[in-house]
């Protein structure tokens, strides 16, 4: 039985926001990443992109492919926390004074620990 291991939808998430803080559209994305415009629009519905796709969108926005891979239960490395990759990520944004990640560290927290059991 083959399962899904590739976080499609958590990724595609990752580039919008990538996207929108470089404040650019879709095509300037396409345009910049070497990745056809459908392909984009493809996995905003949800399908996985083909391997160089996938490579070209992970150049362009720097994210690690590593963060969308699900990992199954039995396997021997466990999965980190995601408050633990959140907060190493806002405090290794560069854009983000010291101050500034803590505080979106504690709003994020907040959010989290109050919409986790509903």
């Amino acid at each position: 039985m083959t399962t899904d291991r590739f976080n499609t939808e958590a990724f595609f998430a990752a580039l919008n926001t990538a996207r929108l803080s470089r404040q650019m559209t879709w095509k300037e994305v396409a345009e910049t990443s070497g990745v056809a415009a459908s392909t984009l629009s493809r996995m905003g519905s949800g399908a996985k992109p083909d391997v160089n796709g996938l490579a070209a969108l992970l150049d362009w926005s720097n994210l690690n492919a590593e963060m969308f891979i699900l990992r199954t239960s039995d396997g021997d490395r466990p999965e980190p926390e995601s408050l633990a990759r959140i907060t190493a990520l806002l405090r290794a944004d560069p854009k983000l004074s010291k101050n500034n990640a803590k505080l979106m560290e504690d709003i994020v927290i907040t959010t989290y620990n109050r919409l986790k059991g509903t």
